[in-house]
């Protein structure tokens, strides 16, 4: 593409909306079609953590930190993303927990990921809003936090401008080279079309999963096809918190599922509560701007999803967030269930293929898209 080429982007969602913003970087006339009024998908049902922490060595970790970076010049020109950089801690509540930190911190790449372990009293000190009975914890100064609720219309309002178009309302359901047409019948060409389909698995992206490949870590095409699946999470939000959070927090069983964490020391931790093993659930808490926090998660991997919510996994993550603060936890006033796309059975970091002459598709990042959506977005435009 020349710098006064355009492109379409096929997608409201994070992916979406950090291509269109990556694009009109590089000087490209930008139209993005989204279904909906706006999206409505994972990227506006997650925690809005710009995650580095828990990130595997390598590949990952280096678009994680890319991703980090863009996260926070992006948010110079568009500061109602809410984006800040505050940190996380990861709270041990045994001995187990504090020896897979003890061996995190050991890594050779503490440095990139700015891990420090610190100490009970430490801890407080970072975050006096903690209040509760724990061992220590694992300080990540790289991590970060936005507002998933209002980032998506704050990014396209930064892009306000004769050279991007945001067509809510427009469905793609057919692709030919360098083109999409909308349920309307109206084409739309480009030099370039991006396809962020998200979970969706069927309609427009739904021939074109099973037969591509992925792209590996490595920037070269896996042999086999990529396995795409689909996750579904369960969150809540509770009304403001009488107190202020300095960062975003973990408990311990975030070590069980986070790739940084699979070291030799992670095999000597305990099985996890019933409750919280039913649901694959670890805790993960950010308080918003208003004050309100933002509770969760669950895993689940077996279609078809159910349609309702588990009280049961609510249970636990309320009485683990309340453990920690140490104090009685707002009333809830919102729950919700998300659903992401993740590549499985691959070196892949995410799915990227050509579909058509001048088409691609790129989905499934998992719970990595709201972090490395901007470093994913710049490599299409490398």
């Amino acid at each position: 593409m020349n710098e006064s080429g355009r492109v379409v982007i096929v997608g409201g969602g994070i992916l979406g909306t950090m291509h269109a913003v990556l694009a009109r970087r590089r000087g490209y006339t930008v139209t993005q079609l989204e279904r909906e009024p706006a999206g409505r998908g994972a990227s506006v049902r997650n925690f809005g953590l710009v995650w580095v922490s828990g990130r595997r060595a390598g590949p990952e970790l280096a678009l994680a930190l890319r991703a980090r970076a863009l996260w926070e010049e992006i948010a110079g020109t568009a500061p109602g993303t809410g984006f800040r950089p505050a940190g996380s801690l990861t709270i041990a509540t045994s001995e187990a927990e504090l020896a897979v930190m003890r061996a995190a911190v050991a890594l050779p790449d503490v440095k990139q990921r700015e891990f420090e372990l610190l100490s009970a009293d430490e801890v407080r000190s970072v975050n006096p809003a903690l209040r509760g009975e724990f061992c220590g914890g694992l300080h990540c100064r790289a991590d970060a936090i936005v507002e998933p609720r209002v980032a998506l219309p704050a990014l396209r309002a930064s892009l306000a401008g004769p050279s991007y178009e945001w067509r809510p309302g427009l469905e793609a359901v057919a692709v030919a080279p360098n083109g999409v047409r909308d349920q309307r019948g109206t084409w739309h060409r480009g030099d370039l079309v991006v396809l962020c389909t998200g979970a969706n698995f069927t309609g427009l992206a739904g021939p074109h999963l099973t037969a591509s490949r992925a792209l590996a870590a490595d920037g070269d095409l896996d042999a086999e096809p990529a396995g795409l699946r689909r996750v579904r999470l369960q969150m809540l939000q509770t009304l403001p918190f009488d107190g202020t959070l300095t960062t975003a927090l973990a408990d311990g069983d975030s070590l069980r599922y986070y790739p940084a964490y699979d070291l030799p020391t992670r095999s000597a931790l305990p099985p996890q509560a019933a409750d919280a093993a039913a649901s694959r659930a670890q805790l993960l808490l950010v308080q918003r701007l208003d004050g309100s926090l933002t509770i969760g998660d669950t895993h689940e991997y077996d279609e078809p999803f159910g349609f309702d919510v588990d009280e049961t996994a609510y249970d636990h993550l309320l009485a683990r967030a309340g453990a920690l603060l140490g104090a009685p936890l707002p009333r809830v006033q919102r729950r919700w269930a998300g659903v992401y796309s993740e590549v499985v059975g691959t070196t892949a970091l995410y799915h990227r293929s050509d579909v058509a002459p001048g088409v691609v598709l790129v989905t499934g990042p998992g719970g990595r898209g709201m972090t490395c959506s901007p470093a994913i977005a710049e490599e299409t435009f490398l």
